[in-house]
């Protein structure tokens, strides 16, 4: 990493196991101020996330953001859609893959860079069972190989 400072903050853990990563993009985020404050405490998860593109823009759906514990009044919706700020080459590229068959936005993490909220997104394929049961079997080869690695 540049000498840019990127803390994350949340991982779809669920991302990798269920789907084929293909192409990954930085995008910014529109938060409300509690969000953002949520943010930092850490507050974010995104399981069951996903994103969409309505209308030429893109929006992140089921990331929840928990709501600012401090905050005397108008503290924001966890679950509300965000708008994501992306190129518009970068959404209609998207837009195209989206369209062709099997193709799904979805997020993998959320991070700060440089104080700024980011939401890294992913152009992915979904897995079948067979795929994932592959994941699965190359994780858990990997591990014994490992272990095997360490004990000589």
């Amino acid at each position: 990493m540049s000498q840019h400072h990127k803390k994350i903050i949340a991982v779809n853990r669920k991302a990798r196991h269920d789907y084929f990563i293909e192409t990954e993009y930085e995008a910014g985020m529109s938060l409300q101020g509690t969000e953002i404050k949520s943010l930092r405490l850490g507050r974010v998860n995104l399981k069951d996330s996903y994103a969409k593109i309505d209308n030429g823009e893109v929006y992140v759906y089921q990331m929840h953001i928990g709501q600012y514990p401090f905050a005397h009044h108008g503290n924001h919706d966890p679950l509300r859609p965000r708008k994501l700020l992306l190129h518009k080459y970068e959404i209609k590229k998207l837009y195209g893959k989206i369209n062709e068959r099997g193709y799904s936005l979805i997020p993998l993490q959320v991070y700060l860079r440089n104080g700024k909220a980011k939401l890294l997104i992913a152009l992915a394929k979904g897995k079948k069972l067979h795929d994932k049961r592959e994941t699965i079997r190359r994780r858990d080869e990997k591990r014994d190989l490992d272990r095997v690695l360490k004990n000589t």
